[in-house]
């Protein structure tokens, strides 16, 4: 059996809360999609923000919709440098304890006192995927990327659940350093329990 999986490279980008969208775009604003994404009812927004850090800012940084419970911002190792902040390598959501940032919008800015990470690489599972791959929602796994700059990425998060499509997220660090881009697959070559 192969155990092929597609990759999305992921660029910086935010997931912003309803209040926060408000802050930054106007009262009663909402996202308009640009390009839908991997996973369903996921998409790219138009809309994007400047992110300003004690370094350095980065400009046009893409919004993610829809809005989610709370505001997070995903970036890369090399972006944080860029910026200034220590972001560590965490989970989606989990944000406790984690560097604050300024996001500036359109019509105001928010100054987070947290919420900025380095998404750990994670693949998202249908739960059909999941039985077929053998794998379930909290495992680690490893995964080899072929080619040229052929490499194993380790304590890859299985995110497993009925609304995921088959997609492994790596950020560009990640995708540069094994000359991946989105599209392109990986396999899945050792469950850590």
């Amino acid at each position: 059996m192969e155990y092929k999986i597609p990759v999305g490279i992921s660029n910086r980008h935010v997931h912003l809360s309803p209040e926060h969208l408000e802050q930054l775009f106007g009262k009663g604003y909402e996202l308009t999609e640009l390009k839908p994404l991997s996973q369903p009812g996921q998409f790219a927004a138009q809309e994007t923000v400047t992110l300003v850090g004690p370094k350095g800012e980065i400009p046009k940084v893409r919004i993610l919709g829809p809005a989610r419970g709370h505001t997070q911002v995903e970036i890369s190792k090399t972006d944080s440098y860029k910026l200034g902040v220590n972001p560590p390598v965490r989970d989606s959501g989990d944000i406790e304890g984690t560097p604050g940032i300024k996001i500036i919008g359109p019509k105001g800015e928010v100054e987070l006192d947290k919420g900025v990470i380095i998404a750990s690489r994670h693949i998202h599972f249908h739960t059909s995927d999941a039985e077929k791959f053998g794998v379930k929602d909290g495992d680690r796994v490893r995964i080899r990327a072929g080619g040229e700059r052929a490499v194993i990425f380790e304590n890859v998060l299985c995110r497993v659940s009925d609304n995921y499509a088959l997609d492994c997220h790596l950020d560009t660090d990640e995708g540069n350093a094994a000359g991946l881009k989105t599209g392109d697959y990986v396999e899945l070559i050792l469950v850590g329990k």
